[in-house]
């Protein structure tokens, strides 16, 4: 059944999920070069809307409050509250397992828009929030031109015992530009092809510095509102990598990521590497073009379906490398699939065995009947990508490097 991406928000699942986020994933491929930023293709006119309005900036007496954050250590937000002695907070952009996220004014600096995130008081998401800025920081310092399209630290600051974060502002991000734009239809060919060159540079600079972002979706990819720069935000998951014979595979590492985008190898237990990101990537790039979430599951054994049935059996050494890997196939390799009763409403897990073929295609999910004859090769080219995105061995799965030499993104077709 086919699921809106417009609709679809993974803060729902995070929440469910909350005691499995930040599991520090690892890499084994080897890290190439990236290329330069050749990846300028006009995309979508997108009416935007303003970040907030004025607001009479202040600031909180201290006694003002019995209490600065909530039972779950979220910041109690206050419209019009002074941050820092420069920052005037005019919105409330978001909340997310690790933190809130609130939009500025930057009083010192023309009343410049910035976003910050502010990190939950507790020991865990302070932790979490030091190894994201110690990421930021070495993303950022090897990238003074700020040409790979990782979203810009402009500084750091303690409120109230919350870690606070200060990032550029930009004006939407990937998941409203669906809802607004592309709502279950996606949005151009030569739009994705623009957006997704960028996605990739910004995949192949953490990479080249053994950095794995680990929760890779709409939602963490922004857009500015000259609408032709896409960056890369919220590494909040992100980890640098360690080798497997260091990992420890436990319950938590089962649940990283948003669970849509959740790549194979992390179900399974099985060894991971930068190749999360680039299975994550396929998802979101299908999900631009399409308008429609390409794996839907409710749990990461229906995941596990749902990519079969694109994909084809999942690899014995997968399912053997794996240490939850006995846990969704049985010795003979037959899929234990959980499901729910019709009658009871119960779960129950029946044993299924999986063709060795793909049951779906791509292309009968992408190849629109309404494509001109100038698109159909660039989608063709779209598919082909996605396809070696979407490996279910990762070992098979295209690097961010090589991702930039396909040509989907490598050529030019003058349309």
């Amino acid at each position: 059944m086919a699921a809106s991406a417009a609709d679809y928000n993974p803060d729902d699942d995070a929440r469910t999920e909350a005691a499995a986020h930040h599991a520090p994933p690892s890499a084994e491929k080897p890290v190439e070069d990236p290329e330069d930023d050749m990846f300028a293709d006009p995309v979508p006119t997108l009416p935007l809307v303003d970040t907030g309005s004025a607001v009479p900036a202040r600031k909180m007496d201290i006694g003002v409050r019995e209490s600065w954050a909530d039972a779950e250590g979220y910041y109690r937000v206050v419209i019009g509250e002074l941050l820092d002695e420069r920052y005037a907070i005019t919105s409330i952009l978001g909340r997310g397992v690790f933190s809130a996220v609130v939009g500025a004014t930057d009083q010192q600096d023309n009343n410049k828009a910035v976003a910050i995130k502010v990190t939950r008081n507790n020991a865990v998401m302070r932790k979490a929030g030091a190894q994201e800025l110690s990421i930021l920081r070495l993303l950022n310092d090897a990238d003074p031109d700020d040409r790979k399209h990782i979203v810009r630290l402009k500084g750091t600051f303690e409120h109230r015992e919350h870690f606070c974060l200060v990032f550029e502002h930009l004006a939407l991000n990937l998941r409203e530009v669906l809802r607004k734009f592309g709502r279950d239809v996606g949005i151009q060919v030569r739009a994705v092809r623009a957006y997704a060159g960028q996605l990739f540079l910004a995949l192949a600079h953490l990479a080249r510095h053994k950095v794995i972002h680990g929760d890779l979706k709409p939602d963490n990819i922004l857009v500015s509102q000259s609408r032709t720069t896409l960056k890369l935000c919220d590494l909040g998951s992100a980890s640098f990598y360690q080798a497997d014979e260091k990992r420890q595979f436990d319950e938590a590492t089962a649940y990283l990521a948003s669970r849509f985008y959740r790549a194979p190898e992390v179900i399974l237990g099985a060894g991971i590497d930068y190749g999360i990101d680039i299975w994550a990537a396929g998802c979101t790039l299908f999900e631009m073009y399409t308008g429609q979430i390409l794996f839907p599951g409710r749990s990461n054994s229906a995941m596990l379906r749902l990519m079969m049935r694109l994909k084809g059996k999942m690899p014995a050494k997968m399912v053997r490398r794996g240490k939850f890997g006995y846990r969704h196939f049985d010795d003979s390799f037959g899929f234990l699939s959980v499901e729910t009763d019709a009658l009871s409403g119960q779960d129950m897990t029946k044993r299924l065995d999986v063709a060795a073929k793909p049951v779906w295609d791509l292309k009968r999910r992408c190849l629109l009947p309404a494509l001109s004859a100038e698109e159909r090769p660039l989608v063709l080219q779209l598919i082909s990508l996605l396809e070696r995105c979407l490996e279910l061995d990762p070992a098979r799965r295209l690097t961010a490097a090589e991702a930039l030499r396909h040509p989907f993104l490598s050529t030019r077709q003058g349309i």
